[in-house]
């Protein structure tokens, strides 16, 4: 990052600092300094992409003692130019998370349940025929794999991503 762009980031900041100071009470979730850490190190690595970046990442344990640690950045205009064919795949992956029932066998799987039998055993899946067309679909987009007969898990790469889609319907 030049130094002419790091002097305009941190007047904008000494600014916002300025305003904050005059608030009583400042609301739980306001970004701070400190909370900017994320928006710092991306600004670093986007001072070459013109439309800007978008990151994620994180670093996640299971309960089962996974521990997975991942990131991605993408170029923002690179993900605005994409081709039809990447559209229609990009669908078909969220398409697989629009189902209430397909989220939660995520989260069971996450949390521990991995077998079919497992899933099968919990209220609220639906039948068996239903439960297997579920675990069809996430199988399918690769959200879920199969790690032995009627067994499941969140591949690797899947893990931190799909965190990342609960947090941001969440907020």
């Amino acid at each position: 990052m030049d130094d002419a762009r790091l002097d305009r980031i941190e007047q904008r900041l000494t600014v916002l600092e300025q305003e904050l100071a005059g608030r009583t009470a400042l609301p739980a979730d306001l970004p701070t300094p400190e909370r900017f850490w994320l928006l710092r190190a991306l600004a670093a690595e986007a001072a070459e992409l013109p439309g800007g970046a978008i990151a994620y990442g994180g670093q996640v344990r299971l309960p089962g003692g996974e521990e997975y640690a991942w990131q991605r950045t993408h170029g923002a205009d690179e993900l605005r130019a994409a081709e039809p064919d990447d559209d229609e795949a990009r669908a078909g992956s969220l398409s697989a998370l629009a189902h209430p029932v397909r989220l939660r066998l995520l989260r069971e799987v996450l949390g521990g349940h991995t077998t079919t039998a497992a899933l099968a055993a919990l209220p609220g899946l639906g039948t068996t025929g239903q439960l297997h067309h579920h675990l069809r679909q996430l199988t399918a987009t690769g959200w879920l794999r199969t790690t032995g007969r009627g067994s499941y898990a969140v591949p690797p790469e899947r893990v931190v991503p799909l965190h990342v889609v609960l947090a941001a319907v969440s907020a």
